[in-house]
């Protein structure tokens, strides 16, 4: 073997070494680079009940061995649940404090300030056969029972947000497979109208009636409908028993005595005595009439 090829293995080896040794160096005494993941964090500060919006939360790079059980990698399952604890900006958010706006922590975050929940038990017939769904918009009728002439119906509530339809379970609470079913439907009511409606509730039946989401009219109150608008019969009997319209006979009465009182007092006027005074100004005579 020449003197070259010597050269060039001798070569060959020290550079293998070298490259073993770097490779042996790297993996066991040179600082790793940590595997980072994207996590959701809170974006800041937030006390308990905030229901999570899109400006509460952001992605940020995160330690692989530091995540913990349960974080929530993706903003989209992290909007519109609630905070269940207060959580500190930028820590990383956990299936575990957050819940979900079907359950009762969520639904009673999603109220309006200034506004009330109020529950209300429909039948299919009163429910709209099952099509009333969270978020719906909704009349509100009452009907007071009665006989045919004390029976009316009228609508108390117009264009009303439904909140949830169903009973709410808490989480892990059980129920019995033998309470029977009462379809509730919760409505989102300013105080007023709440009272109204339980007002409504204890007097009567209450039903609702379905409306097209883009519909945000109201209907001009005509008053309550009674049996009459049903039965023609009904309505002549009804007019029969009234007689006259008691109203009509009253604002003619009241025309007929207030006409009597102008006469009367236009009489008075005449009746005041006159003094009757005699002018002389030169050959010119005037009477002058006081009363």
């Amino acid at each position: 073997m020449d003197r070259q090829k010597k050269i060039l293995i001798i070569a060959a080896a020290w550079i293998s070494a070298g490259l073993l040794s770097w490779f042996l160096y790297a993996k066991t005494v040179a600082p790793q680079p940590e595997k980072q993941v994207r996590v959701v964090v809170a974006a800041h500060d937030m006390p308990l009940g905030t229901l999570l919006r899109q400006s509460d939360v952001r992605t940020i790079n995160y330690p692989e061995r530091d995540i913990p059980k349960g974080v929530v990698l993706s903003d989209k399952d992290a909007i519109n649940r609630v905070a269940l604890f207060p959580m500190t900006k930028n820590e990383p958010l956990l299936l575990s404090k957050l819940s979900a706006t079907t359950s009762v922590e969520g639904v009673s975050s999603t109220i309006e300030q200034g506004y009330r929940a109020v529950s209300v038990q429909i039948t299919d017939v009163s429910g709209v056969a099952g099509l009333i769904q969270a978020n719906s918009r909704v009349d509100v009728l009452f009907t007071r029972p009665g006989t045919m002439a004390e029976a009316i119906t009228t609508t108390i509530l117009q264009n009303v947000k439904v909140l949830s339809t169903g009973k709410l379970i808490p989480a892990g609470q059980v129920v019995d497979p033998r309470t029977p079913k009462s379809p509730v439907v919760t409505l989102v009511l300013k105080p007023a109208e709440a009272q109204k409606l339980e007002l409504a509730k204890n007097q009567g039946r209450i039903s609702l009636s379905l409306r097209n989401p883009l519909d945000e009219s109201e209907a001009e109150d005509s008053g309550p409908l009674t049996a009459e608008a049903l039965d023609p019969l009904v309505a002549s009997r009804a007019k029969k028993n009234r007689g006259p319209n008691p109203d009509d006979a009253r604002i003619l009465r009241d025309l007929a005595n207030q006409a009597k009182k102008d006469d009367d007092a236009k009489k008075k006027e005449a009746e005041k005595p006159r003094v009757v005074v005699d002018v002389y100004r030169g050959d010119k005579h005037i009477q002058e009439t006081f009363r």
